[in-house]
């Protein structure tokens, strides 16, 4: 039996990543940051029998003598290295923590691996923000870099720390450069699982409006079940390599908006331009949707799309769930929650 160890396993990757690595018969052990409920996040999702399946060792990914205690006594033959401070619009206002958890946390993730489990392979949660202003479109694994946050940033050392100490000595270490992907476990604060909550909530008559950023930007959005299966692909590649996935379509936040309220049974349209444009009930005409300048990044990502043919060709890996098909699962999910807690 393979031993996977999964850090960031608490969220929505972690949960579909272990539901996964279950199917295929691993010991699934996982590193979960102490807080004072015990909260196990996502994984609370699981049914009984899996969860009790899955190895927890407490601690954070910035201490370093934690990580090399866990690393050196499991010695896994897996490590999936998900943690991180990951939302974008917090990395401005906080850019030292976000330094903190994934430049440093990834390090000592990547030296415990040197130094006490040399035979272990390392998954990396690279990100498409590593292009940022983009170079060139699609983006692929040779495009060049240019991140628009501290988040990026951050991201971008620990992706080349991967590939130096790969080339340096000679260890199985991947990066995943993986496009935006969702799913009805991301967590509300990210754009898409903020617009479908409180989209269900306006269908339901328990929040009038929602506010948003730029509807403009536009994203490459895929379902977060299919990319996990990318990842452990990686990781059963012959080699260790980087490797972007996507599902090599691009669509606005403003699309997504408009099929959110569509599963949900309401017909939206636009009136006005930039931030005065709103979208109102087309019934109605009751405004269902703003645009609040407080949502904008201070340096923008106008567009992100992906080329996903390198792992197509060298992991038999394509996404699976289609952009509407994403948002359905999303909205539906949030409209059964609401409905079940209002009960």
């Amino acid at each position: 039996m393979k031993k996977a160890l999964v850090t960031g396993i608490t969220g929505q990757d972690g949960y579909f990543l272990t539901k996964l690595l279950l199917e295929k018969d691993y010991e699934v052990h996982g590193i979960v940051r102490r807080n004072s409920q015990n909260s196990l996040g996502n994984l609370e999702s699981l049914n009984e029998s899996d969860l009790q399946n899955v190895n927890i060792h407490w601690g954070d990914i910035t201490d370093n003598l934690f990580i090399d205690t866990v690393i050196s006594k499991i010695k896994p033959e897996e490590i999936y290295h998900l943690a991180a401070q990951s939302f974008v619009g917090f990395s401005f206002e906080n850019p030292k923590f976000t330094y903190d958890v994934n430049i440093s946390g990834t390090l000592n993730i990547i030296n415990a691996v040197k130094e006490y489990s040399s035979t272990s392979k390392l998954y990396f949660a690279a990100t498409s923000e590593l292009f940022g202003k983009v170079q060139e479109i699609p983006q692929k694994e040779t495009t060049p870099f240019y991140p628009r946050s501290p988040y990026g940033v951050s991201k971008l050392a620990g992706f080349w720390s991967i590939k130096n100490y790969r080339e340096s000595y000679d260890l199985f270490m991947s990066n995943g450069i993986l496009f935006n992907h969702e799913s009805e476990m991301r967590g509300p604060e990210f754009v898409t699982r903020k617009i479908t909550l409180a989209v269900a909530k306006i269908s339901k008559g328990i929040q009038d409006c929602l506010e948003l950023g730029n509807l403009d930007a536009k994203r490459d959005w895929g379902y977060a079940k299919d990319y996990v299966e990318g990842m452990w692909r990686i990781l059963q590649h012959d080699a260790a390599d980087d490797f972007v996935l996507s599902t090599n379509e691009t669509h606005s936040v403003r699309e997504f908006v408009e099929l959110a309220f569509k599963f949900a049974g309401i017909e939206i349209e636009w009136e006005g331009s930039g931030i005065n444009e709103i979208g109102k009930d087309v019934k109605t005409g009751k405004i269902l949707v703003k645009v609040n300048p407080a949502f904008f990044r201070p340096a923008e990502v106008d567009i992100l799309i992906g080329d996903h043919t390198k792992a197509s060709s060298k992991l038999g890996w394509e996404p699976k769930t289609k952009f509407e098909d994403l948002v359905k699962i999303m909205i539906e999910k949030d409209l059964e929650r609401i409905t079940r807690n209002n009960m």
